[in-house]
Formats: structure tokens, C-alpha cells, sequence
């Protein structure tokens, strides 16, 4: 860690980084009417994109605008902490059509809800969550403004010196999850153009809180003396901030049919070249395994940058952070991303 800062301290610095919002963002919603409504916000994304989103209004003279986060909230303590920043969180299981229902109407609505790990052994239930149920979110919220959060495994793997899939790139998905991500998107497209309900679809990988990511993975296992697989050779990143922050302000986007964006970063990243700054950084030198394959799993940022901006954390600052805080024994989720898996088996 920093030296003189303590564990507590950086830790507060990181969740400041994750939510406060930038003077665009706090212009944007200002700008935009209506009440926002974050669905499946119990998860890593959802609690930090909910502070930025109640910051931002609050700082841009809307106090009054409501952001409620709706969640299971399976985990202790989450729903209480959103509950103490000014966030309205409601526990309610989307699944139930009755609790879906009852549900606050929205002019904004930002959903978050997806499956990925276990997809291989219960492959109905990511379809119904990762399919069926977006549909029935897209029904109930039919008019208001809608930010649906999909992956970049839609796309097929493209040869590392490609600059990655665009959004020009035809979907081919590898696995059940892929392919049911690539469902969610079919039929919100239909649902938007059927009903005329303006969309954004946002491509995401690999959004980076120190304590999980891509990042969070390598410098883990180089800390640890474990070995760092390369065959995916090459990775995207982005800072979880910047993720909230086009998220939010994508709301702004949306149309129908739905405007489809990657987020991510800017840079293809060579895993082997992460391992080694990782090494270097923790005085360890990093095990590799294996050999990189010709492609990997990458999204083109060209589109998200000229829109967005470039991103306000760099990958020299992530990395910093990132090999400091795993140092640290600072805390971590313990949810590995999976982003060496090529066949799309999770």
C-alpha cells in the first residue's frame, strides 16, 4: 500500500474512485427527467454505480429524483449501505412476475441482471436469467429508457493483431452463456422495436475493482508463485468507474432499435506483459504456461472513446493499485473472471 496510508484508508480512496462522478456525468443527468431504477444492483456493479448515480444528481440540483436499486440482496449489510447514501433499496426477486409487477415505475432504468458461472451445469437457469427474464423487464418497463448490460463473449475470438471485435462484427458466441447473452440481446432488440422502448445494449469486458478483475487474477497468481496461463494472450480493461460513468451517461443514448456500444478499454493488453508488470511490481517472478494462441476474446473501444472520452485511470494506475492492494492482503471478492477460458465453459 501507499506508505503511511493504511489498509482502511486506501480502501476508502478506491470506493471514492468507483463513485464519484465526473462534472459531464453530473450535467448529463441533471439534463435527463425522471426517476432511475437500477435492476439486479446487489452485485459488484451495482453498489458503487447506484452512489455515482445519487452523487451526480444530487451534485447537478436534483435531490428530489429517486435512484432505487433492486436486488435479492442475498449478501448482509448491502441493501443498508445503499439505504444510508440515499439510495432507495428494494428487495424484491425479478424472477416473480407478482414482485416484478409491483415494482416502482421509471422513466431510466439501468439492468444488471446476468448469469455466468455454473452455466455449464445448469444451463436452463442462465437461460432463463440471461433470456427469458430481460423480456420480461423489457415488457413491464415498455417506454422508459433502458440500459441493459451484455458481454463481449458474443463475439467470436479475432486474431490479436485485429484491434478486436467492433460492433460491425457479426455475433458468433462460443458456449451456452455467450449464447445466451446473445439471446438477451435478440429479444431486446424485438422488445424495443416492437414497442418503440429506447435501448442501449453495453458490451462489457473487463470492467477492474482492485478487489476482482482480470488485474485482481494475474496479480493474485504471481503473488502466490501460481501459474499465469497466456493462451489468451490478449485482454481489455477498464477502470469500474469509467464503466459506471458510460453507463450512466448512455442512458442519454438510447434509441430504437437499441444503440449497441463495446466498454471497454482502448488498449489490447498482452496477459504475458501483465504477468510480467505484475512480477516487477511484487518482486516475483511470474510462472507462465502455455503458449499464445493466434486469437483471444477482444472488443474495438474506437466508438465508446470518441463518444466517452478517454478513460480517467489509466493501465499503468491499475496495475499500481492493483499489485499494491494484492500485496496488502487487502480484501478480495474471490470471483475469478475466467478470462483464459476459450470454450466458453463456465
Amino acid at each position: 500500500m501507499t506508505r503511511g496510508v493504511s489498509v482502511a484508508d486506501e480502501l476508502a480512496a478506491l470506493e471514492r474512485r468507483l463513485w464519484t462522478p465526473s462534472d459531464q456525468l453530473i450535467t448529463e443527468l441533471a439534463e435527463l427527467p425522471g426517476d432511475l431504477l437500477l435492476l439486479g444492483a446487489g452485485g459488484k456493479l451495482g453498489l458503487s454505480l447506484a452512489r455515482m448515480a445519487r452523487k451526480a444528481l444530487d451534485a447537478g440540483g436534483a435531490p428530489d429524483r429517486r435512484v432505487i436499486a433492486v436486488s435479492r440482496f442475498s449478501e448482509p449489510g448491502r441493501q443498508a449501505e445503499l439505504g444510508s447514501v440515499g439510495v432507495e433499496a428494494l428487495a424484491a426477486d425479478l424472477s416473480d412476475p407478482t414482485a416484478l409487477r409491483a415494482l416502482p415505475d421509471a422513466a431510466n432504468v439501468i439492468y444488471l441482471v446476468g448469469r455466468k458461472f455454473g452455466t455449464h451445469a445448469d444451463p436452463w437457469t442462465t437461460w432463463a436469467v440471461n433470456t427469458y427474464l430481460p423480456a420480461q423487464v423489457a415488457g413491464r418497463y415498455a417506454g422508459s429508457r433502458i440500459v441493459a448490460l451484455s458481454t463481449g463473449n458474443v463475439y467470436p475470438l479475432t486474431p490479436v493483431v485485429s484491434g478486436g471485435a467492433d460492433e460491425n462484427t457479426p455475433p458468433d458466441p462460443v458456449g451456452e452463456y455467450a449464447q445466451s447473452c446473445l439471446g438477451r440481446e435478440r429479444l431486446l432488440q424485438h422488445m424495443s422495436i416492437s414497442t418503440g422502448t429506447p435501448m442501449a445494449i453495453l458490451r462489457l469486458n473487463y470492467a477492474i475493482d482492485l478487489r476482482y478483475g482480470v488485474l485482481h487474477d494475474i496479480a493474485g497468481a504471481v503473488h502466490a508463485g501460481d501459474p499465469v496461463d497466456v493462451t489468451m494472450g490478449g485482454v481489455n480493461v477498464l477502470w469500474q468507474g469509467d464503466v459506471n460513468a458510460f453507463t450512466l451517461r448512455s442512458l442519454r443514448h438510447c434509441a430504437s432499435p437499441p444503440d449497441v456500444l463495446n466498454v471497454t478499454g482502448p488498449e489490447t493488453v498482452s496477459v504475458r506483459w501483465l504477468a510480467q508488470e505484475c512480477g516487477r511490481r511484487l518482486g516475483r517472478e511470474p510462472v507462465i504456461t502455455g503458449t499464445e494462441a493466434p486469437t483471444a476474446l477482444l472488443s474495438n473501444a474506437a466508438r465508446c472513446m470518441a463518444r466517452f472520452g478517454y478513460p480517467t485511470v489509466s493501465l499503468a494506475e491499475m496495475l499500481d493499485w492493483t499489485c499494491r492492494w494484492v500485496a496488502a492482503g487487502a480484501p478480495s471478492h474471490r470471483k475469478p473472471t475466467g478470462f483464459q477460458q476459450r470454450a466458453g465453459t463456465f
